[in-house]
């Protein structure tokens, strides 16, 4: 068990060289397949032949499904600590760091995906902790051990992200550069805009694209991220705005697979948004620099891979591309 300075001085390091430790981490799994030539690891069902409209996804929900095999491990914490999120919080809080409500993913058969209740810090317990072994040297990696395949979703609380590649009709994406000191989890990664975590706002049945638009509002635009009590999205100028132009066919949202990030066994699901042109500068003609996040640039689409991508990303950008042609790109 580390003291307080010895795991400080290790999640650190961690921060320090996350895509580094990623490439060791991709090696662990020289047999689970990968999402269009990245890091990112998948079963091959996960990945659709073809771009899925958003539309046709289909999410079904369990109130009480069984717990993960893996929860809560207190491998290497400092003594005090009964969580790797009460240590983080306590010894190296980042700038955003909420237990927040989320979605679990229970299983996943494109175009279906079966959810469940979670809260943020379950994965981050499991997840965070696994990352945290590895970059400490831990002989064995027992936590990683014990969890096993990264694509069984019973080993483990899966809480996944939306991870979207906005692309311009005018061929650019929005580029996402993630700071250490802010977020808990990639950061001093490249990644594509926005990701978030699939969280539910108040009693909302889970909803991608409520979802995806809120973080258009606070990637974008900087928007907060407290929306108060009496909230209702659609009635949201902006929600309506994003909304109808959807149904206009100004922005066209497709879903193209879910991977597992080898290093934190973080889940995302892959999507791509395509707005057009006119339209983009006007909805976000406001685009910010910097972020609650990171830093906000934008990048050709068929241009070189930023170095480091996290997977999640790489991936996305990666599938987007190889269906450019479905996709109108």
């Amino acid at each position: 068990m580390a003291d307080a300075g010895t795991w400080r001085r290790e999640r650190a390091a961690l921060n320090a060289a996350r895509g580094r430790w990623g490439e060791v981490a991709d090696g662990l799994y020289p047999g689970v397949p990968r999402v269009a030539g990245t890091p990112l690891l998948c079963r091959d069902a996960w990945i659709p032949e073809a771009p899925v409209p958003l539309e046709e996804i289909r999410l079904e929900w369990e109130a009480r499904p069984v717990p993960p095999a893996i929860a809560d491990p207190a491998d290497g914490l400092p003594d005090g600590y009964r969580t790797y999120a009460e240590a983080v919080a306590a010894l190296a809080p980042p700038k955003l760091f909420e237990d927040r409500p989320s979605h679990r993913l229970l299983a996943a058969d494109p175009p279906v995906l079966r959810l469940g209740p979670a809260r943020y810090f379950d994965a981050v317990n499991v997840g965070e902790s696994a990352a945290h072994e590895l970059a400490a040297g831990v002989d064995g990696l027992p936590l990683r051990d014990r969890i096993g395949d990264p694509c069984d979703l019973s080993r483990r609380p899966a809480l996944p992200a939306v991870t979207a590649v906005t692309v311009t009709t005018s061929g650019r994406y929005v580029l996402h550069r993630r700071d250490a000191a802010k977020v808990a989890h990639a950061g001093g990664l490249y990644q594509v805009m926005p990701v978030g975590v699939f969280q539910p706002l108040g009693d909302e049945p889970p909803d991608l694209w409520h979802c995806m638009v809120r973080e258009y509002a606070e990637e974008f635009l900087g928007a907060g991220e407290d929306y108060g009590d009496d909230f209702v999205q659609e009635d949201w100028p902006f929600h309506q705005a994003m909304t109808a132009a959807r149904e206009e066919g100004r922005i066209r949202a497709h879903f193209l697979g879910l991977g597992v990030d080898p290093l934190t066994l973080a889940l995302d699901l892959l999507t791509v948004v395509i707005i057009d042109d006119a339209l983009f500068g006007r909805l976000f003609g406001g685009l910010v620099a910097v972020n609650d996040e990171g830093e906000v640039s934008m990048a050709p689409f068929g241009g070189p891979l930023p170095r480091p991508m996290q997977p999640a990303g790489a991936a996305a950008l990666g599938l987007a591309r190889r269906h450019r042609a479905a996709l109108g790109l």
